[in-house]
């Protein structure tokens, strides 16, 4: 049923109108029971919806609304495995990757005949789990007879974001010998920067693409064979180079070994892909055990978003918060504010997520939508982005809500060794990290406070403030915002956060009635970009075929590059 025509649209328009008028300081007030009804258990994660401008009159409306658009049965069939990518005619199986053994999930091909994808990513696994047992031991060995030491990982979008964000989560769990650098950018500095002090001979590549078309990728991983081979040898890149993909005929064109090719599927979306052979650096990185671990912290948080009801559904009272902030309150923004520095790159994962999947203007029947989709995702790290942003947050003419993620327990990846005395003393005693992370912690419940309830002209005078301050040291409050903690940062509750936001992304998308899992507005500027390459190339000044503006500026880029017309 199209969102604009189920009986709970006029009611919420009609709530909506009023929003202006919800007060937290008053609904805490009148409900003295709110902060516990509103926080809500998921697994490891303890996620605080209290300061968010929410009745429980607004919530029941979203969850009708959610209901009377069979947001359960989109779950269910895409559980099952149907296509609901309709606009691709694929499956949407990300679930299918952390699924455990032995779990039966059939899917039919145009032909009608069905593959059990368990049992295949299960295989798959067990050879992804052979290749990092061998390096991570030192029995991959170079062509030189070295182990590998560096490992870079060359991919863009979903085949960078999620697992360069996973290894900068997860550094306490780290391997000793091996490190991962992540290559995306086509400017060539990306790649320069991580092959800066490196030695070939202990270097292993991973082209991630799945279908291996991916310009950038293309090109980066061109480049990195060629320093491989001018300082080893063409026979160097078959113990230098592994791929992901799904297009193993174009893995072996471009010369890497098609045993050393980890398969991806066309169900598989690039941005939800984190769980399948496209994690292969983070398995190098954090070992197969944890790996695991991470996946089963993903499927946790699957059962709970297939099988809980709705009104009680975690991912799904989330999603619709969020939905309600975009597309009846007009909030065009969300600012996601992890106090975990080894989460800093989980805003820009999340960017993707939920922007590439949900940034649309036409529903799933091509029908054009009439209501906002996606709000903008934007964060960085806290305390950083206290002394940044946050000035806009608390008192800016927009109003932003804010997911905080914290956690009650510091990860000590990359300081001293604590056991030892000596570095300890360097720091200034054995409570160092605490001390750090209780500011920390402080710091993350403070802004949330802030933001929620603020301070009033009347409590900013009471302090003796000047008259003609109080003005600016008065914040109004009632700015909303989610808390998100968890006891620590382990690959388990890693894998809990990014379902939590996966699913989240999914109850949007589908009561939007919007197909979250197709981008072809990447694919123009892709097109586009590859006949100006040829024009930028080109060794005449014909005027190429552009519009005016585009046109100058090639003409501009030909007179100031240094590169010389033939």
């Amino acid at each position: 049923m199209p969102l604009t025509t189920t009986t709970q649209w006029p009611k919420l328009e009609g709530l909506a109108a009023t929003f202006s008028d919800l007060d937290l300081r008053d609904l805490f007030a009148a409900d003295a029971n709110r902060a516990n009804r509103l926080t809500l258990p998921l697994g490891d994660l303890v996620i605080d919806l209290s300061k968010n401008l929410l009745t429980t009159e607004i919530l029941n409306e979203l969850v009708g609304l959610a209901s009377q658009v069979g947001l359960v049965e989109c779950i269910a069939a895409m559980l099952r495995g149907e296509r609901i990518n309709t606009t691709e005619n694929r499956a949407v199986l990300h679930t299918a990757l952390r699924a455990a053994a032995g779990t039966a999930i059939e899917l039919s091909d145009d032909c009608g005949a069905t593959t059990d994808v368990v049992s295949e990513l299960h295989r798959l696994r067990a050879r992804m789990t052979r290749f990092c047992e061998q390096v991570r031991d030192g029995l991959w060995l170079g062509v030189s007879g070295k182990p590998i030491k560096t490992v870079i990982n060359i991919g863009i979008g979903g085949s960078d974001l999620g697992p360069a964000m996973a290894y900068e989560a997860l550094a306490a769990f780290r391997h000793p010998r091996l490190r991962c650098r992540f290559v995306s950018n086509v400017d060539s500095a990306d790649l320069l920067s991580a092959l800066a002090g490196l030695d070939p001979a202990t270097t292993l590549f991973i082209v991630a693409s799945k279908s291996f078309t991916t310009a950038e990728t293309l090109m980066n991983a061109g480049t990195a064979r060629r320093w491989l081979t001018q300082n080893l040898g063409e026979q160097a890149v078959a113990q230098h180079f592994v791929a992901v993909s799904a297009a193993p005929s174009k893995v072996a064109e471009f010369g890497i070994e098609t045993a050393n090719c980890f398969e991806m599927w066309d169900w598989v979306g690039g941005r939800y892909s984190l769980a399948s052979a496209i994690g292969l650096s983070l398995m190098l990185a954090i070992g197969p055990p944890r790996f695991e671990e991470m996946l089963s912290g993903m499927r946790l948080v699957d059962e709970h978003f297939a099988t809980a009801p709705l009104a009680r559904n975690v991912p799904v009272i989330a999603g619709l918060t969020a939905l309600w902030y975009r597309t009846f309150c007009d909030l065009p923004t969300r600012a996601v504010l992890p106090y975990a520095h080894a989460l800093q790159r989980f805003p820009a994962y999340l960017q993707q997520l939920e922007m590439e999947s949900n940034g649309k203007t036409v529903r799933s029947n091509g029908v054009l939508v009439d209501f906002h989709t996606a709000p903008i995702v934007w964060g960085a790290a806290g305390t950083n982005a206290q002394h940044s942003f946050h000035q806009m947050l608390h008192q800016g003419t927009t109003i932003v809500p804010v997911d905080f993620i914290v956690f009650a327990n510091p990860d000590f990846a990359g300081l001293p060794d604590f056991a030892n005395p000596g570095q300890v003393d360097l720091l200034g005693g054995a409570e160092m990290p605490n001390s750090h992370h209780e500011a920390l912690v402080a710091n993350c419940l403070a802004q949330g406070q802030a933001l929620a309830f603020g301070k009033t002209s009347h409590e900013v005078a009471a302090t003796g403030t000047d008259p003609a301050l109080i003005p600016h040291r008065t914040f109004k409050g009632n700015r909303p915002s989610t808390t998100i903690l968890a006891k620590r940062l382990t690959p388990s509750v890693l894998g809990q956060l990014i379902a939590f936001y996966e699913h989240q992304t999914f109850t949007q998308g589908m009561v939007w009635g919007i197909n979250s899992f197709d981008q072809w507005g990447v694919e123009l500027g892709k097109s586009l970009a590859t006949e100006i390459l040829a024009e930028l190339r080109s060794s005449t000044l014909a005027t190429p075929g552009h519009d005016p503006s585009t046109n100058a500026l090639i003409s501009h880029y030909r007179r100031l590059s240094d590169r010389r017309l033939g």
